[in-house]
């Protein structure tokens, strides 16, 4: 069961801001930050980047304060006794990057609606959100490095799965996030594993999956649909990702082998 006692986003504080509970809280107390801070760690006071999260255990020693202009963050302080939070393998009192700061935000204000106004399912929502954000917590944690571009590589490549169609090449996408294009090409590689184009037309393929599967648009206005000029170089895209062209694709799902096959699984 958990029950959280405040949660806030964007508190935004001045540079003078000192927050000191030697003692701790009698709950737990997760932040995770917007801007650089400071933060106590083994006895000494260390500077961390902004995106880092930080948990606190119950009467655990709290110390962190602010290191510029001003200081934000998000932060929750909660009892719990679920094994994802008293289990977790989320160090203490230690601060790490957030591999995807934006979604963990987003997250974070759910909770603030969730809290405030309390509805019917509100209790079960907390539990399902606070679930997926320590899941998030745990893979930036894992996550061997995140490079001074990698929130800016992330926000292209939720640009390019949002917006499949958009005429992506590598000049506009290293302009998205200010790179040279061929440092961008290095970089997204080196991230992700595939290139920024694979990806491209990975994202599209996706999409035309999805149109020939329970869509009624031909092949051309699904090649249109997809960012393609040429339906021929849409087919030939489409068979070397899928081993088939978009119309053998489409016919195998209409086949009652397919129908059987699905439905047995």
């Amino acid at each position: 069961m958990t029950n959280i006692y405040y949660v806030e986003t964007d508190a935004t504080h001045t540079n003078s801001f000192v927050f000191d509970i030697p003692e701790g809280h009698d709950c737990w107390l997760l932040v995770i930050t917007q801007t650089p801070a400071l933060f106590l760690v083994n006895g000494e006071i260390k500077e961390y980047p902004a995106h880092s999260a930080i948990f606190y255990q119950p009467h655990q020693k709290i110390y962190y304060r602010a290191c510029g202009e001003k200081y934000i963050n998000d932060w929750l302080r909660f009892d719990s006794n679920e094994p994802f939070v008293t289990e977790t393998m989320i160090p203490r009192g230690i601060p790490f990057s957030i591999a995807e700061p934006e979604y963990c935000h987003n997250l974070f204000q759910l909770l603030v609606t969730e809290h405030s106004f309390n509805k019917g399912y509100s209790d079960s929502s907390i539990d399902y959100l606070l679930r997926i954000l320590f899941n998030k917590l745990l893979e930036s944690y894992f996550q061997t490095e995140i490079s001074p571009h990698y929130y800016n590589l992330i926000k292209l490549r939720t640009e390019i799965y949002t917006n499949p169609s958009y005429n992506w090449n590598v000049s506009k996408m290293s302009e998205y996030i200010h790179l040279s294009p061929g440092y961008l090409q290095t970089l997204y590689k080196n991230t992700f594993g595939i290139s920024c184009i694979d990806d491209v037309i990975i994202s599209r393929i996706r999409l035309a999956k999805e149109y020939l599967m329970h869509g009624t648009y031909t092949i051309a206005e699904i090649a249109f649909r997809c960012g393609y000029n040429n339906v021929e170089h849409f087919c030939r895209q489409f068979k070397q990702k899928t081993g088939l062209t978009p119309g053998r694709f489409r016919n195998r799902l209409a086949s009652p082998i397919y129908e059987l096959q699905t439905t047995s699984q």
